[in-house]
């Protein structure tokens, strides 16, 4: 599968370098967007809107090589149903938060779903990009097979940067055989116990693609060829959650009971065997147990003390009404070699500023 419509792209891409090269010269601070369903994460988005939804489609796509390259403003549905067709799927199990979500906008929140663990993370997943950067200039970076990944890969630095290092223009992500077959295993059990066998299981030889737990319960689901899940099904056991996918499908997109919540949303990223952290509050735990899910309205300091003393970091996912720095805070180390990346792709600062941090 190409895209035929070259002529287009070439014209858009064109536009898109215009406004950049015209916000330079004006010192125009810039919000890039592609139909706002990740607007809420990160620190409130700052300048005149960028829009590269209409930049959209995909370039190339041939089963056979497991990559597809697309443009950033392709709703990221048009790239599933693709690779649906063909018996593929995205590796990393990607949230949309919307019907209108993009590839871009993926790709710059670095977002990936339940399967992360065990296939991958979005950086993972990523070959190459094209981007505009914070000089008006057109760079490519990576490629479209793994080999063409030499010395430091910048394509996965755009990977999490929300925007501030330059204008995702297209992405080369590799792409994998969608499982034969898939099921659910469920287990009643303390938070404890859940954390125990999640975390054991991750050096286990078991085909589980996503581990979570959830209202008293551990789930986990088993996907590969028909007999390497019937014989995980034995040897795990538990009772047969059916017809699973609305499960998976409602955590990826934070549609559980569990977010339905006005207290702010704590992303709490730890190591899959750390223990039941002391923090009031109500848990659902993914990724293995690697990220847990908080609400409270315990004092932001307070949960952030506790997470980095297990070892872990925690991100304001949503504020509610709480107030405060959305990402743990920089050492003075990390903060300068982030402040130099910034100003080696963008020197005027005009991309996305203070997105993540304030003063970048």
């Amino acid at each position: 599968m190409t895209d035929p419509h070259n002529n287009l792209d070439q014209d858009i891409s064109a536009a898109l370098q215009q406004q950049v090269v015209d916000a330079i010269n004006t010192q125009t601070p810039l919000n890039i967007c592609g139909n706002n369903t990740k607007s809420f994460l990160g620190r409130a988005a700052q300048g005149t809107p960028l829009a590269i939804a209409e930049h959209r489609g995909i370039i190339e796509y041939d089963p056979r090589e497991l990559v597809l390259t697309a443009r950033a403003g392709t709703p990221l549905l048009e790239i599933e149903a693709a690779l649906d067709k063909a018996g593929q799927m995205l590796t990393f199990e990607p949230p949309h938060f919307g019907e209108g979500a993009t590839l871009g906008g993926t790709i710059a929140c670095g977002l990936s779903g339940p399967r992360r663990p065990y296939a991958g993370a979005a950086r993972d997943a990523v070959l190459g990009c094209r981007i505009i950067n914070g000089k008006g200039e057109l760079l490519t970076f990576g490629g479209q097979v793994m080999k063409n990944v030499a010395g430091y890969d910048v394509s996965r630095l755009m990977v999490g940067a929300y925007g501030t290092l330059g204008v995702l223009l297209e992405i080369s992500l590799k792409v994998l055989p969608r499982p034969a077959a898939s099921l659910t295993l469920m287990q009643e059990c303390p938070q404890n116990d859940a954390i125990q066998r999640m975390s054991q299981l991750l050096s286990q030889p078991m085909p589980v693609d996503a581990a979570a737990y959830h209202a008293g319960h551990c789930h986990l689901r088993i996907a590969g060829s028909e007999q390497a899940v019937q014989h995980a099904q034995k040897q795990l056991g538990g009772e047969t959650l059916k017809d699973s996918t609305p499960f998976w499908h409602s955590l990826r997109e934070q549609q559980l009971p569990f977010f339905r919540s006005d207290k702010p949303l704590y992303r709490v990223m730890v190591k899959p065997a750390t223990p039941p952290l002391n923090i009031a509050g109500e848990w659902l735990l993914d990724w293995g147990g690697a990220q847990r899910w908080l609400l409270s309205d315990e004092p932001q300091a307070l949960i952030r003390e506790r997470v980095v003393a297990a070892g872990g970091h925690v991100t304001l996912f949503r504020a509610g009404a709480q107030a405060g720095e959305v990402f743990t805070p920089l050492s003075a180390s990390m903060l300068n070699l982030h402040q130099r990346l910034k100003s080696s792709f963008d020197p005027q600062r005009i991309f996305n500023p203070g997105r993540i941090y304030a003063g970048l």
